[in-house]
């Protein structure tokens, strides 16, 4: 195969230079440009250039038109047949800020002498100039606004991964900041986990701590296994974000009782992510000389009752979990103290049941409720046990704290009282003898998790 290179051209009136046999293909050298070819249907993109305001294109260009700030107009040139451009909406805004594309005095688009407006998100537009009559014909008109998916990016709280999920986790006060949403709509409703703190149990003869007020909702577009207490189905529940900031508070455990060797636990603090609130768990009930004993304080879940120097009513002296109501329930009610001697208290209430009660004399406090469990951060665990009560003589053992974190209740005069698991929500136990104090309610935690691939 022979090859002619060709440096120079000495121009020629008159003279027809062919290069290239029929079928052949002419080459252009690196660097090289080409003119007065003709064109075959394209333009060449002015990628450089973005549109944001009135313009005139010139033949053989495409360009790009930004109507985000607001709509605006793009005067065609002067046709000759032949001429080609072509428009695209870059930021596919079309359908809120109109493109008009106007012709060149008393020329056509479409053989009418009047301007079109482009109106379709994303649309796509590419005008060829054939004749008078016709004037510019649209050869192309579509739809271009196939891009990338946005998922959500946010920080805030200590954040791992499980499969396409992300998970923030706080264990204290801090923001959930979300600087992108995701562009499908229903990635937008976040999976969460609400616990507050657990209740403090009681000191002397005492009931058990309730559990903090647990909450969750679980989007079915992030798979893991939630609580029985999922509230997703309830419009109120579920949370939609926006690119904006969440302040998040994580709820203390109560403080045991400590006054006057008969007082009742404090209540655990609220926890809260955006419209969610949980409930802090009610305190544990501490001993008193009335015939129905101290009675255990309301929450999340409610407290255990106390027992009491005189006997009768101590079952009824529980505090009443899912304080202030909420559905799913966020908790349960205490267990009653038994008032004649021994003297035992009942169990705090959690997540997904009662707290015990003790409705018979013996030595063994009332158990706490137990906790539900949920894989929100990919692993299984249980929170919001409820802390078990005091039993009120030397023997064998006090009552045992929910799962979930519930802290087992004191026996005899033994310092045995187990405050609640940090970061589970769960109840303190209840003190037993005088000189004991009740277990501290744990800590709570709120927990977000999303896709974002």
């Amino acid at each position: 195969m022979s090859k002619i290179e060709v440096n120079a051209i000495e121009p020629q009136c008159g003279t027809t230079l062919t290069l290239g046999a029929s079928g052949d293909t002419v080459t252009l050298g690196s660097g090289a440009s080409q003119t007065g070819f003709g064109r075959t249907g394209t333009v060449d993109w002015q990628t450089g250039s973005i549109k944001t305001a009135t313009f005139t294109p010139a033949n053989g260009e495409g360009y790009f038109a930004n109507t985000s700030g607001g709509a605006f107009t793009m005067n065609l040139p002067a046709g000759t047949a032949g001429n080609i451009v072509s428009v695209v909406d870059y930021t596919n805004t079309f359908q809120t800020n109109n493109l008009t594309i106007a012709p060149n005095g008393s020329q056509k688009i479409g053989g009418v002498n009047a301007s079109f407006v482009a109106s379709t998100e994303g649309q796509s537009l590419t005008f060829v100039y054939v004749d008078d009559t016709e004037g510019w014909k649209n050869v192309q008109d579509s739809t271009s606004n196939a891009s990338g998916r946005n998922f959500i990016i946010a920080t805030g709280g200590t954040i791992t991964t499980s499969g396409n999920d992300k998970i923030h986790t706080f264990t204290g006060p801090g923001t959930f900041c979300v600087s992108q949403i995701s562009s499908c709509a229903p990635e937008n409703v976040v999976s969460y986990m609400a616990v507050a703190g657990g209740g403090g149990g009681g000191k002397h003869q005492a009931g058990g701590g309730g559990a903090g007020g647990y909450r969750e909702v679980k989007n079915p577009v992030t798979p893991y296994t939630a609580s029985p207490l999922d509230g997703y189905p309830s419009a109120p529940n579920r949370i939609t974000i926006t690119a904006s900031s969440f302040p998040i508070a994580v709820g203390g455990g109560g403080a045991a009782g400590t006054v006057n060797c008969s007082g009742t636990g404090s209540n655990g603090v609220n926890s809260t992510f955006s419209t969610i609130t949980s409930a802090g768990g009610g305190g544990g009930g501490g001993y008193t000389n009335t015939p129905t004993g101290d009675p255990g304080s309301n929450g999340g879940s409610g407290g255990g009752g106390s027992s009491s120097s005189q006997p009768g009513g101590g079952l009824s002296n529980f505090g009443s979990g899912n304080t202030p109501p909420v559905s799913p329930p966020q908790g349960n009610n205490g267990g009653g103290g038994y008032t004649p001697s021994p003297h035992s208290g009942g169990g705090g209430g959690g997540a997904a049941a009662v707290g015990g009660s003790i409705s018979t004399g013996g030595c063994n406090g009332g158990a706490g409720g137990n906790g539900v469990t949920s894989s929100i951060t990919g692993s299984s665990v249980a929170r919001a046990g409820g802390g078990g009560g005091s039993a009120g003589c030397g023997g064998p053992a006090g009552g045992v704290g929910g799962s979930g974190g519930g802290g087992g209740g004191g026996r005899g005069t033994s310092p045995t009282a187990a405050p609640g698991t940090v970061n589970t929500g769960g109840g303190g136990g209840g003190g037993a003898a005088s000189s004991v104090c009740g277990g501290a309610g744990g800590s709570g935690i709120v927990i977000i998790r999303y896709k974002f691939q």
